[in-house]
């Protein structure tokens, strides 16, 4: 009985010990982490992002949900144009985040990260979660007005788009209709002339020369025929009208690109 009782209590002693040492690991991992961080902000500072970037990632091994550096290395690979890459550091520092402030944070800044790829719909969505964890940000309410005004423009572009593709195909349906019915008159014109040639030749009228004479007789009411490559006043002013809308709708994209926030702000450890 004292042998059970005693190989009980190693066996109690060596799972606590086991704990303790899993413990000091994980306390030592953390640090370590947070000492990658620290040298990447500094790193960050100085506007070495891809070495900045480095730090954060070796950070994330030591302490995979570190929200921290996962949010600074979003923004680090931002800063260097990464904007694919920057989306999924956002959204793991937006899980794993513990207050509402530090998500919508994440939430803004991988908003501006789908603006920049022109992922619009994912914009919106990241900016209204921005919205649901800080009511109170008005750059994060433009953002998504601007989000939603691309969104349904992107929409309406690709019914045109569609609609376009639609009655051109319809269009291209007719005029094969038309060439085909055209080809069976010219083939049955064709026909009817070369039996009236036969009839004529038949009767002698065969081989009639036209006349040089009636050449030279112009009807003096006929109406002078357009000439090719000059364009009438009516032409000009249509053409004018679309150059304008087009400049006009420029702008306009012009001016939404414009608007997209900032907030790519560093999250400190020191």
């Amino acid at each position: 009985m004292k042998i059970l009782q005693n190989i009980l209590i190693l066996c109690l002693m060596f799972l606590s010990s086991t704990k303790i040492l899993a413990q000091k690991d994980s306390i030592a991992l953390q640090r370590k982490a947070r000492s990658m961080v620290r040298d990447g902000n500094q790193l960050y500072q100085q506007k070495q992002y891809t070495d900045a970037s480095v730090a954060y990632k070796k950070a994330l091994e030591n302490s995979a949900n570190y929200d921290k550096a996962s949010y600074n290395l979003g923004n680090a690979m931002y800063q260097n144009n990464n904007f694919k890459e920057a989306a999924p550091q956002y959204e793991l520092s937006a899980k794993t985040a513990t207050d509402k402030f530090t998500k919508a944070e994440a939430y803004h800044n991988l908003g501006n990260s789908m603006m920049e790829t022109k992922n619009f719909q994912g914009a919106v969505d990241a900016y209204k979660n921005s919205l649901r964890n800080n009511p109170n940000d008005d750059e994060t309410r433009y953002n998504l007005a601007v989000a939603q005004e691309l969104l349904e423009k992107e929409k309406q572009d690709q019914k045109d788009d569609k609609n376009k593709d639609k009655k051109d195909n319809k269009d291209q349906d007719k005029k094969d209709k038309d060439d085909q019915n055209k080809d069976k008159n010219k083939d049955k014109k064709d026909g009817d002339d070369k039996d009236k040639k036969d009839d004529k030749d038949k009767d002698g009228e065969g081989d009639k020369k036209p006349d040089p004479k009636n050449d030279d007789k112009k009807d003096p009411n006929e109406k002078p025929k357009p000439q090719k490559g000059k364009m009438s006043p009516q032409q000009i002013k249509q053409l004018l009208e679309s150059l304008n809308n087009e400049e006009k709708k420029t702008q306009k994209k012009m001016n939404a690109e414009k608007a997209k926030g900032e907030k790519v702000q560093q999250e400190k450890d020191w």
